[in-house]
């Protein structure tokens, strides 16, 4: 997987981080605790060593949730603009980077999705639908 630097940051720009090491796996999930975190179909998560993330400013900004019921999930968050930010594996091991909040194109494509049978009743893939290079025209 690729080994190159790639700057994400939050909404309001309060929040921005580093990835310098190699990226080890990038997956949808559709579960529904990433369903209701992201507000969308399925999460998309990228995942790189622990020592591979620099915080480049507001890291105090970052706040996270622990489900109660479910320890090995958890969330980050600008705490200014309500972002999705990299947060820890349940092993300590990885970051779980939102691959939305990325500046520069990570070099990978997502390699699977999981959990799919608990995916939104509602789902529909995005090749399925119309394109559009900007708002639609209201006919």
């Amino acid at each position: 997987m690729s080994n190159k630097s790639i700057e994400g940051l939050c909404l309001c720009g309060a929040v921005r981080y580093r990835i310098t090491g190699e990226i080890l796996g990038f997956q949808y999930c559709h579960c529904s605790r990433c369903r209701k975190f992201t507000g969308s179909a399925h999460a998309a998560n990228l995942f790189t060593a622990i020592e591979n993330l620099e915080w480049m400013h507001g890291h105090e900004m970052v706040g996270g949730f622990l489900l109660d019921a479910e320890p090995g999930f958890a969330t980050a968050f600008c705490k200014t603009c309500g972002s999705s930010m990299p947060s820890t594996s349940s092993s300590g091991k990885f970051w779980v980077i939102p691959a939305g909040a990325l500046e520069q194109d990570p070099g990978e494509l997502p390699a699977r999705s999981i959990f799919w049978e608990s995916r939104a009743p509602w789902y529909k893939h995005v090749s399925d639908l119309p394109h559009f290079d900007e708002w639609p025209t209201q006919d």
